[in-house]
């Protein structure tokens, strides 16, 4: 029987989880670090008001 092609990146990771099977755990506490947090809104209303227009090209002072 055939086959199917599998990329030479998906194999790569394959082998890291199966070598490493604590990696996805690592990965979610990692995420938690940075991205799963609870919105403040005051908090997020907060620095909407606070920010400060950019000008439109900006590598170049007067």
């Amino acid at each position: 029987m055939e086959t199917m092609y599998e990329s030479e990146h998906t194999k790569f990771m394959r082998e890291l989880l199966e070598k490493n099977p604590q990696l996805p755990g690592k990965q979610q506490a990692a995420r938690a670090i940075w991205w799963d947090k609870e919105l403040d809104i005051d908090e997020r209303k907060r620095f909407v008001e606070s920010e400060v227009p950019q000008k439109s090209y900006v590598y170049f002072g007067e």
